[in-house]
């Protein structure tokens, strides 16, 4: 949450009630900006997914072994969790559309120009849902993507086994503040 941090303790309870990791992430409108470069990041992760399973069927490998073998590896993600198994299922249903992704990816892209960041991958990323939203239409869910890929080569990127909506297998748990490397709860309460 952005905004000082007397406001933030005073809100802590319900941010603990509606999530299960809070951080203060500093003055007004700066949660905003992380927020816009974490779903960048997940954008970045579902095509390169998206990539990789595409690739991997071309291959001649087994969807739900290739699945698994990126589910127990370094190649993991959230992203890769949850929203390849509504793609291997063929659902593709994950109540975000292209719309939203090309605004998030967009505002990134803005932020990094404000801070003269030459960026690199962003500009693709905005073409390749750019294409997609001419494809398929500004309210397709974002995991249609890889549907590009599916008609350049020909190939049915699905699998038998895995669930149509997304699987949120975290534990319940209470809510709780988290903070940044070396910024213990004690370093907090001096600022005070």
């Amino acid at each position: 949450a952005g905004c000082d941090r007397a406001t933030f303790e005073r809100i802590l309870p319900l941010l603990t009630t509606l999530g299960r990791r809070v951080l203060h992430t500093g003055e007004l409108g700066s949660a905003s900006v992380l927020k816009v470069m974490t779903n960048y990041l997940a954008t970045a992760n579902l095509l390169s997914i998206c990539e990789a399973l595409v690739t991997m069927k071309a291959a001649g490998m087994d969807l739900a072994t290739t699945y698994e073998a990126i589910r127990i590896s370094s190649g993991t993600s959230f992203v890769h969790e949850t929203e390849s198994q509504v793609i291997l299922n063929g659902s593709r249903d994950i109540n975000f559309t292209m719309d939203l992704v090309m605004k998030d990816i967009g505002l990134f892209q803005s932020v990094a120009e404000r801070a003269g960041v030459p960026l690199e991958i962003s500009p693709m990323m905005i073409d390749i849902f750019r294409d997609g939203m001419a494809r398929y239409g500004a309210r397709a869910q974002s995991d249609d993507i890889i549907r590009r890929l599916e008609e350049a080569t020909g190939l049915d990127i699905t699998a038998p086994g895995f669930p149509a909506d997304m699987v949120d297998d975290e534990p319940e748990e209470p809510g709780y503040e988290v903070y940044p490397p070396g910024r213990a709860p004690e370093a907090v309460a001096e600022e005070r």
